[in-house]
């Protein structure tokens, strides 16, 4: 990569961990089983399901079943009979560490402080009180609680402090932390087997529709799946705050100004971002871990409190060396990347030469105008201005032009990964159905992704597209400037 670009990488990371803004944490996030990495929410698309619904899932030859609600029993200790509880992700229950009801209601008053007990390894689940996550009035009133892989479930188990048990492999497999009997087993696998393991043990009560929205990941289509990981993250707050007023101000100007909306939405809501990536491309991660020669865990990462962040190793050593006087050490710098926003997200400041103080960032920053796609409003247009503003001392351009988007005829945006791109030269000189796909051929899909490209290719144009001319470009042309 660009040296140039990359000390500029560096040397964000460094000053915005100074400043507090980066730290490092063990989270809730996002994880693609496919990618084997984390992803920030706004790579999440969500899918509304109304109903019980089959959905193909990457890995899987066979659909899977969604939108459903799936209630079963767990007996209760010393015979006191047992209390059922539901869930739209029944293969969770194998990493279940306590219920939880409403402090109030009646039905379970007699159960405070008194134990469940797991049927597939015999862990005992407390009956937790929590009148923040329980609702009496909806199901039965007793919520199963997943601290390991739930994002409700998550906070119930710090304020209880309850054990947090991660039930996955970063695959999307079950692990030696879900029992023998599913050990190995894919995720939605596990799904179907935990459902008949419990029939057989007469704890399945039913399945009934339920209305829900699923997280895919908008570059692989897998379910995302929360998993507790150790993570680097920047902190938003105080950024977002400073993006939402420029636009306020009118000191950025979005265009067309309804995008503004969509602009408040996201700051006003925005969370911390989850910045690492567990992949091998992209600009390695600034910080080194530092293992004492008498540490029993020589694990990377295990204590988060051994991180040094640095601008390179030499540097990095030093200030090890000066916190742990005397001691023999050993540094490893974090194996993973950074999430490829967070190098965009410099790129007004880092085409005039920042962080140097050239004449070019002294004359031209900030910029005029930006144009660019309305998809990425979000993932590119407002982290340049949160981290210009923050690093570069103003906001990175005064409009923001935003372009409508060329959509297939299923309302897909045209994309190489999809295989769904229809070249204009095409549709006026025509092609046939055989050249079309070889087109898609001499691409860069992987295997998979090519079989859809190809069953997609063949359904839109089994004839191939007949020849045009001219014309009707320019009637799509007339079509477009005319409307109001």
């Amino acid at each position: 990569m660009d040296e140039q670009r990359s000390k500029a990488v560096t040397e964000a990371f460094v000053r915005l961990h100074k400043e507090s803004l980066i730290y490092r944490d063990y989270r809730l996030v996002n994880w693609d089983c496919t990618l084997r990495t984390a992803i920030s929410d706004i790579e999440v698309d969500h899918i509304d399901l109304k109903e019980d619904t089959m959905l193909k899932v990457p890995g899987y030859a066979n659909p899977v079943q969604f939108g459903v609600l799936i209630s079963f029993a767990y007996p209760l200790e010393e015979g006191l009979g047992e209390i059922v509880v539901a869930t739209t992700r029944i293969e969770t229950m194998l990493g279940d560490t306590a219920i939880a009801v409403h402090p109030e209601d009646e039905r379970y008053k007699h159960l405070h402080g008194r134990y469940a007990v797991h049927p597939f390894n015999g862990r005992k689940l407390k009956i937790i009180c929590d009148a923040e996550l329980v609702d009496p009035t909806f199901g039965t009133g007793a919520v199963k609680i997943t601290p390991a892989h739930d994002p409700n479930d998550f906070e119930v188990g710090k304020r209880h402090n309850l054990e947090f048990i991660n039930i996955f492999t970063d695959d999307g497999k079950i692990n030696s932390n879900g029992g023998a009997q599913f050990d190995g087993m894919p995720r939605f696998t596990a799904r179907v087997a935990v459902i008949e393991a419990l029939k057989e043990k007469g704890l399945y009560k039913d399945t009934k529709k339920n209305e829900m929205s699923l997280g895919v990941c908008s570059r692989t289509n897998d379910v995302v799946e929360p998993m507790i990981k150790p993570q680097w993250f920047v902190n938003c707050s105080t950024m977002a705050k400073a993006g939402l007023d420029a636009v306020r101000s009118k000191k950025i100007e979005i265009i067309p100004q309804q995008y503004e909306q969509d602009w408040y939405r996201w700051l006003e809501n925005i969370r911390d971002w989850c910045v690492s990536r567990q992949l091998w491309w992209g600009h390695r991660i600034p910080a080194w871990y530092v293992t004492l020669e008498d540490d029993l865990d020589k694990n990377l990462g295990s204590n988060n409190d051994r991180w040094i962040v640095a601008r390179n190793e030499s540097d990095a050593k030093l200030e090890a060396q000066k916190k742990y006087v005397g001691m023999k050490l050993r540094l490893d710098q974090d194996p993973d990347v950074l999430d490829t926003w967070f190098s965009s997200g410099l790129f007004p400041l880092t085409v005039l030469g920042w962080p140097s103080d050239t004449t070019d960032l002294r004359a031209f920053y900030p910029t005029s105008v930006l144009e660019t796609g309305l998809d990425i409003l979000f993932f590119w247009v407002a982290r340049m201005v949160m981290m210009g503003m923050q690093l570069g001392g103003d906001v990175p351009f005064q409009k923001v032009y935003l372009h409508p988007m060329i959509r297939d005829a299923h309302g897909r945006k045209m994309s190489k990964s999809l295989g769904n791109v229809v070249d204009p030269l095409e549709v006026i000189n025509g092609m046939s159905l055989d050249g079309l796909l070889k087109r898609l051929e001499e691409g860069n899909l992987d295997p998979n992704e090519l079989n859809i490209a190809r069953d997609g290719k063949t359904k839109d144009f089994p004839d191939g597209i007949a020849e045009c001319g001219t014309d009707a470009l320019r009637f799509a042309l007339i079509s477009y400037t005319s409307q109001v």
